[in-house]
């Protein structure tokens, strides 16, 4: 096959359990890099969650970011594209899924900040102190979904623990339509709201073009339903062991687990 660019998701994928990177790992991502290939992390996490990705592996190169609705250039920190659910949208939106779901809290996405209402329970750190220039990141917003959504943002989360993911997942696309674009990439009633027709596979497209890179150049890995439109566009598409049956249906291919190095054999094989 021929690669140019090769797309891999973070949490789940390259990462293992622990959130590390294996001396292994991060070898094979130089390898890919040295021999030519445009490296993208395609992943859920906004820009500010990727410095200790960096960290992690020594790369630094181009991100999507927020499920496609940002294209981030790592090495300058900086945002190329970005698209944005508009504040009456997202309230309106939440009022829906509230009246359907009452347990149901919310959060929004910025980019460079966040914010929640008071009752949203967070699951990890949700907010490094500075960035990589030392720059403080301001202490996230707590306050109604009214408040929180009076400007454009990238995600607007919605948060239900007494229901299952896939089954919220289902009842809020009938219940949005395509008034927006809607996944998860998680175990538990979390689901991950952008612009309408964002999506990870856009992003994706968004980049290749920015390098006159066609689909069929390039080769996407990941694990979760966040994943399945960048899995089904990508020329190339590989579902860890360990990911979500709907992610493991979308990819032509299915490879090791995350937690034994599946991203790093998959560079070694494809550079020989």
């Amino acid at each position: 096959m021929t690669v140019r660019l090769f797309a891999t998701d973070l949490d789940g994928t390259l990462l293992r359990s622990d959130g590390t990177v294996s001396d292994r790992t991060r070898a094979a991502l130089k390898g890919a890099a040295d021999a030519g290939l445009i490296v993208a992390f395609v992943t859920g996490r906004p820009p500010r969650w990727l410095d200790d990705v960096i960290a992690e592996t020594g790369h630094i190169g181009m991100a999507v970011g927020a499920n496609g609705a940002v294209l981030y250039d790592m090495v300058e920190e900086e945002y190329l594209t970005v698209h944005t659910l508009e504040p009456q949208l997202m309230v309106e939106l939440g009022t829906e899924l509230r009246a359907e779901f009452p347990d149901v809290q919310f959060a929004v996405e910025y980019g460079h900040g966040f914010a929640a209402e008071p009752d949203y329970v967070h699951d990890w750190d949700i907010n490094p102190e500075f960035d990589r220039k030392g720059r403080r990141i301001p202490e996230p917003l707590l306050a109604p979904l009214d408040v929180i959504a009076t400007q454009p943002a990238m995600k607007l989360l919605a948060k239900d623990r007494s229901i299952d993911v896939d089954r919220f997942l289902e009842s809020a696309l009938e219940l949005i339509g395509d008034r927006a674009s809607i996944t998860h990439s998680s175990s538990f009633g979390l689901l991950e709201i952008a612009k309408s027709g964002v999506t990870k596979a856009t992003g994706l497209a968004e980049l290749a073009t920015r390098h006159g890179i066609t689909r069929d150049e390039v080769l996407a890995i990941g694990d979760m339903p966040n994943d399945v439109p960048m899995l089904h566009w990508a020329g190339h598409s590989y579902a860890v062991a360990n990911a979500h049956p709907a992610a493991q249906a979308a990819a032509d291919s299915t490879v090791g687990r995350n937690d034994d190095d599946a991203v790093a054999k998959l560079i070694e094989s494809l550079l020989g």
